[in-house]
């Protein structure tokens, strides 16, 4: 099987979710739509208090190159915009939406499951209805899908891959939707095609989901032979782009550059199906699939959730216990954020509600370095970790942007490793920010 070839480690799968199809959540009282949910400028409202607004409608526009459209996950009456905590408990402008007993969609939704293969759009309509219906990468950097489908002059694309990876522990909402709509993913892929002019693509999915690679496979063999399935190595981090586009392709992304820099566009299997919903469908995005999972409790769940939804009303419903230094994660293990506060609510990119034990969660203690080298075996971008802490602890920032602290992708895989119990992750993400801020400072040769 295909992979990578520096670094990377193999933690524990914890798939615990992986038979549990997906399951419709209830709506709740009422919905908090973020209007900063996406990577770019926060979205502006277009509704006032006490407006009834009916569920897709669109209720804040993209204010910005990079933004996105955002539309109302239900039928109901405004509440209000106003300021609301967050996930890590900053105050970030929402729109409260009071859900009625008439739940309506707008005009032109096509709400019947039936499969609908023909594209009728050309590609620029593909793009203008990407943009129109929200569409972001799902994967997590929720960057606006019709952004990456438009190269900027002098980029082309040559190859689209559907990364089918899902490499985080605990995680199973891209494996549950590649096992039950496998077809509605392959449209998706084909009219990101269509939108991109390029004649191939490619998904990779890790070995261990055989029957997401036997479902979709199954389905392109017959009906779509320009899109490829490709097993990969089971191996964290497989679902990160550079690593993905030299396991598919042989192809090594450079420095500080893109994937469109080597002539490849990534999405995620998720954003892939959204994409067909939106193109096929005219439907907004407005709901995702969550796993709730952690071994503190036997509820393993893979949700389709409105967007909005307080996580605390998603752990009321399901009768999740808590711990008084339980920790909640927002998507997996490795790459996830500690929920700081529960009332926030899920937005277009929640992929997870991960539960962990205070045993679990609770850090060991740190101690000196013993120049082992194992996080500089696991780093799977050659950095060396050890001498980035080291130097972030001395602030010595032009030795930082000399060994390439700007090339960390923040998988963990060097803290995960480390016998030391030293943060390597937190010290060097702290680093790389205030190094790309300096560069992004400089005048552009």
């Amino acid at each position: 099987m295909k992979t990578f070839s520096i670094g990377g480690i193999h933690p524990n799968d914890n798939k615990l979710a992986a038979n549990s199809p997906i399951e419709q959540f209830p709506l709740g009282e009422s919905v908090s739509i973020s209007l900063s949910q996406h990577l770019g400028a926060p979205a502006e409202p277009i509704v006032s208090k006490g407006e009834r607004v009916k569920c897709g409608q669109l209720i804040a526009k993209a204010s910005g190159f990079i933004s996105a459209n955002i539309h109302s996950s239900v039928s109901g009456v405004v509440k209000s915009i106003a300021p609301h905590p967050d996930i890590i408990g900053n105050m970030v402008p929402h729109i409260t939406i009071d859900v009625d007993s008439r739940q309506e969609w707008i005009d032109g939704v096509i709400e019947s499951n039936e499969i609908l293969r023909e594209i009728h759009l050309n590609p620029k309509e593909i793009i203008e209805r990407i943009a129109e219906m929200g569409i972001v990468g799902l994967g997590g950097a929720s960057f606006p899908t019709h952004i990456k489908l438009s190269p900027p002059p002098g980029k082309k694309a040559h190859f689209l891959i559907i990364n089918g990876a899902e490499c985080e522990p605990y995680i199973t909402s891209d494996y549950r939707i590649m096992v039950e709509h496998p077809e509605e993913i392959l449209i998706g892929a084909k009219i990101m095609m269509r939108a991109l002019g390029v004649p191939k693509c490619i998904i990779g999915i890790e070995g261990n989901k055989r029957p997401a690679i036997e479902a979709i496979d199954g389905i392109a063999s017959l009906k779509y032979p320009q899109i490829k399935v490709v097993p990969l190595k089971t191996r964290y981090p497989q679902g990160g782009e550079k690593q993905l586009i030299e396991a598919l392709l042989g192809r090594e992304v450079p420095s500080m550059a893109l994937p469109i820099d080597v002539g490849v566009v990534v999405q995620n299997v998720a954003t892939a199906l959204s994409v067909y919903e939106a193109v096929q469908k005219n439907r907004p995005l407005i709901e995702n699939f969550i796993t709730v999972t952690g071994t503190s409790h036997s509820i393993q769940k893979n949700l389709k959730v409105r967007v909005g939804t307080k996580i605390d009303s998603i752990i009321e419903k399901l009768e999740l216990p808590q711990e008084p230094l339980m920790k909640v994660i927002s998507g997996g293990p490795m790459m996830g954020k500690a929920i700081s506060r529960l009332e926030a609510t899920t937005l277009k990119s929640t992929s997870a509600l991960l539960f962990l034990t205070a045993k679990e969660s609770k850090r060991g203690e740190e101690s000196n370095c013993i120049r082992c080298s194992k996080c500089v075996e696991a780093c799977p971008m050659g950095l060396e970790p050890y001498l980035l802490n080291k130097l972030a602890r001395a602030n010595r920032d032009e030795d930082l942007e000399e060994n390439m602290v700007q090339d960390c992708i923040e998988c963990g895989s060097c803290s995960y490793v480390c016998p030391a119990n030293i943060p390597l992750l937190d010290t060097i993400r702290l680093s790389k920010s205030k190094i790309l801020k300096l560069l992004r400072s400089r005048p552009k040769k």
